[in-house]
């Protein structure tokens, strides 16, 4: 029986997709061990979103090559669509497999028998056109599950439409299947993910269904605790769904929005399908209906013709808006786009001060965020998740929670009350047990 190990770089999404391919291997009859059991076969998924996917990808492939010397070393993943011939020529890598190829790797690789030239299977974006149901399993309490691939959408920052094809979907019977599936083996929180999810429904190149009738479907099923949305694009994020949310008994009040710039000048430049106004908008209406939602914003910073002006103009609206945490970007060029070739490049070192200005922002939101909701009570589902005798679970509106480490708790949702913020930035839940057994 030959070891395959795994490796991920990148989104949810790739990892819900590593986690299925390694059960369509295991089924195949391959052993899943770690990374440093030396394996027969490493499988490397690659991202093109994070910076230095190339350096990322050369350093994970060296250390397949120092633990296992005449291991098999398949690449697959966004990067790997975007430059095939470039990853076959890393020393050490035995096939390179594109977005169309990589869920078919046991029928393509046959063996995993390493060649004398390096394979390369990726066809033209195009050709990824189906759409491959996957989700995460036994990796953590909540499960991500893909429900929607490929973006329509042209940001002039942007790779995804090159490296995972146009907007596709899975069938809302089929997404029904998969969840009572994953509640079945166990798993009491799933999350939806995938590149737009908001855009949910497109089939064979037309509108099937919308994104609200998943949540309302999935609202039906047996055993499924919380509902989670990974990330939702601000134009698509509708009334209805903020109106849906607020009175579900499973959907969570937590909302992961990109904004990107706090700059209409630069939300045009990106291409962007809203203003700034519509955003304040979405945030005042969550906030309205749901006081305890958190609200997580995606930002760049750095892009082309981002002046000091626009920066700012950035800075003070996200200081305003009632948000909970960033996820900041530096802004980098990226091959075949529009943002690439765009005037007004902004020095790498300004870029990365801008960065350091949002992450305390960041910093101090989030702290904010935890100070309003401490002294309530919230349900907290545990993960296994331990550090130093403390284990981790996290409230509906995604707080992380730390408590003295109980085996019964894994994987259990109980009511507790937030106590203090320790000096990792974690919620503490004092007097515990008293809580638990109350």
């Amino acid at each position: 029986m030959k070891k395959v190990a795994f490796y991920t770089l990148g989104c949810k999404l790739n990892y819900s997709e590593t986690s299925t391919i390694s059960r369509k291997m295991e089924e195949a009859g391959y052993k899943k061990v770690e990374f440093t059991e030396q394996p027969d076969i490493f499988i490397i998924n690659t991202c093109s979103v994070t910076e230095n996917a190339d350096k990322k990808c050369r350093k994970v492939v060296r250390e397949a090559r120092a633990i296992s010397p005449n291991a098999y070393v398949a690449i697959i993943g966004c990067y790997a669509q975007l430059k095939p011939q470039e990853i076959s020529e890393i020393p050490g890598v035995d096939a390179v497999l594109g977005a169309a190829e990589k869920f078919r790797l046991v029928e393509l690789l046959d063996g995993f028998v390493r060649p004398a030239q390096p394979q390369v299977l990726a066809s033209e974006i195009n050709a990824a056109n189906t759409f491959n149901t996957s989700y995460s399993l036994n990796d953590r309490t909540r499960t991500f599950l893909k429900i929607q691939d490929g973006c329509d959408y042209s940001c002039t920052f942007c790779t995804i439409p090159l490296a995972r094809g146009s907007s596709r979907s899975d069938t809302i019977p089929h997404i029904i299947a998969q969840a009572k599936k994953i509640v079945a083996s166990g798993v009491k929180e799933i999350v939806l993910t995938g590149v737009n999810t908001g855009d949910f429904g497109i089939r064979e190149g037309q509108r099937k269904d919308r994104f609200i009738e998943v949540l309302k479907a999935l609202e039906a099923v047996d055993g499924l605790e919380r509902l989670r949305i990974s990330s939702i694009e601000p134009n698509l994020l509708t009334d209805e769904i903020i109106e849906w949310v607020a009175q579900s008994k499973k959907l969570v009040p937590h909302f992961h929005i990109p904004l990107q710039s706090g700059s209409n000048t630069i939300l045009k430049l990106m291409r962007r399908r809203y203003q700034r106004e519509l955003y304040a908008g979405r945030v005042e209406k969550i906030k309205s209906l749901l006081p305890d939602c958190c609200i997580g914003v995606d930002v760049i910073v750095g892009f082309p013709g981002e002046t000091e002006e626009y920066f700012l103009e950035t800075y003070q609206f996200l200081q305003e808006l009632n948000i909970s945490y960033l996820h900041v970007f530096t802004y980098s060029e990226r091959e075949n786009t529009v943002a690439a070739t765009m005037p007004g490049s902004v020095p790498m070192s300004v870029r990365h001060e801008r960065s350091r200005m949002l992450h305390i922002l960041s910093d101090k939101k989030r702290r904010a965020f935890y100070e309003e909701n401490l002294n309530k009570p919230f349900s907290v589902l545990f993960e296994n998740d331990v550090e130093e005798g403390r284990m981790h679970g996290f409230t509906p509106n995604y707080i992380r929670v730390a408590a003295k480490f109980d085996p019964l708790l894994i994987n259990e949702t109980k009511t507790v009350v937030l106590s203090s913020i320790n000096e990792k930035g974690h919620v503490e839940v004092t007097e515990a047990e008293e809580v638990f057994h109350h």
